[in-house]
């Protein structure tokens, strides 16, 4: 994480993710610290990082998504040159059969 995000709040959220143990934990989590549209986005964007390392194309991915071909294009770029969140995430999904 960019060292100027990394701060005792930023922190705290982290480690509290961390500590969500079941699925129903974190939806509730979540639905309490986000908006309903702060939720869909995120999840668009995830799910568009899927699509993407399929190979899936952009027209193909917006129109499943609903997201702006800027919106796909970061996502990829996060994918290909980010941190490798998404990497990290997509691969475990995949091995737990989730993101399939």
């Amino acid at each position: 994480m960019n060292e100027k995000m990394k701060d005792e709040k930023m922190e705290l959220l982290m480690r509290a993710i961390l500590s969500l143990e079941t699925e129903e934990e974190c939806f509730n989590f979540f639905e309490d610290l986000c908006t309903v549209p702060e939720l869909q986005e995120m999840s668009r964007r995830l799910y568009a990082a899927r699509l993407l390392s399929e190979n899936c194309v952009y027209t193909d991915i917006a129109e499943r998504t609903g997201l702006s071909t800027a919106t796909i294009s970061r996502v990829n770029r996060a994918l290909k040159y980010g941190a490798d969140g998404y990497v990290s995430v997509l691969s475990r999904l995949k091995d737990e059969g989730g993101a399939q």
